[in-house]
């Protein structure tokens, strides 16, 4: 099922013995697309430090009732690393966080999350020795592969021939936690313009710098789009419809 990370900004995380605070965005990887950890935010419980949670700890389904369980205690939120979730989190820093709480490295392996598709945990001796071997190659590395989603909202998107808006939101799959789609808001560009999707897998690169997003779409392609509305659930109709406006090839058909 796919979701969006604004129906989950303001959703609760509930440990295991009490709340530990709401969502205010996400980290995702500007590499792979995935969304590695939720941002929240501990309001006065830790006197307003923002902590960092892993899907690894959540426990599936998600559901609508803003609520999300995860296999966490507050204690053990209380004393994990202190990272600023202002800025865009280094290799190192995340290697500190993914030690504490004993999670493989996503970005070893074939898989979306280490040498899986979803994140659950494995406890194969050859996933440990992945798991090593990457610990020693990222000592030290300042490399910077995370990104908040709160900084990419509103950054432009250029089609191959123009500019056809911004980035509004983004869609992502409840099981893998990949992200599938931006959210574009037209309107600048489209008098009475609509909402529409565009898959992660159609974009071509980030320009951080100037706070571009490069798609390759024309602005006709686009204007072809079916429109897509706030909270609406995207079901794979849907999908099929975008892919074949675009003809494109579905990415559950790869």
């Amino acid at each position: 099922m796919l979701n969006s990370i604004h129906q989950l900004t303001g959703s609760t995380i509930r440990a295991t013995d009490g709340d530990i605070g709401k969502v205010k965005a996400a980290y995702f990887d500007d590499q792979r697309w995935a969304i590695r950890y939720l941002v929240v935010d501990t309001g006065g419980w830790l006197t307003g430090r923002s902590v960092l949670i892993s899907p690894y700890a959540v426990q599936p389904p998600l559901k609508e009732d803003k609520c999300i369980p995860v296999r966490l205690s507050r204690e053990q939120v209380k004393n994990s690393p202190d990272i600023d979730t202002h800025k865009p989190v280094a290799r190192q820093h995340e290697q500190a966080y993914l030690d504490y709480y004993g999670y493989p490295e996503y970005w070893e392996g074939g898989g979306l999350w280490a040498m899986g598709a979803v994140p659950v945990m494995s406890i194969d001796r050859h996933d440990v020795e992945v798991a090593a071997a990457a610990r020693a190659r990222v000592a030290g590395s300042d490399d910077v592969h995370l990104r908040s989603s709160d900084e990419v909202k509103g950054y432009d998107i250029q089609a191959t021939d123009d500019s056809i808006g911004h980035v509004k939101d983004f869609i992502f799959d409840e099981e893998s936690w990949a992200i599938r789609y931006l959210v574009v808001d037209t309107r600048n560009w489209w008098p009475g313009g609509r909402k529409v999707l565009i898959g992660t897998h159609w974009i071509n690169r980030i320009d951080w710098a100037d706070k571009k997003v490069f798609a390759n779409l024309s602005r006709e392609q686009v204007q072809a789009s079916p429109e897509y509305k706030d909270d609406m659930i995207v079901h794979r109709d849907y999908e099929a419809q975008l892919h074949q406006a675009h003809e494109r090839q579905g990415y559950w058909d790869q």
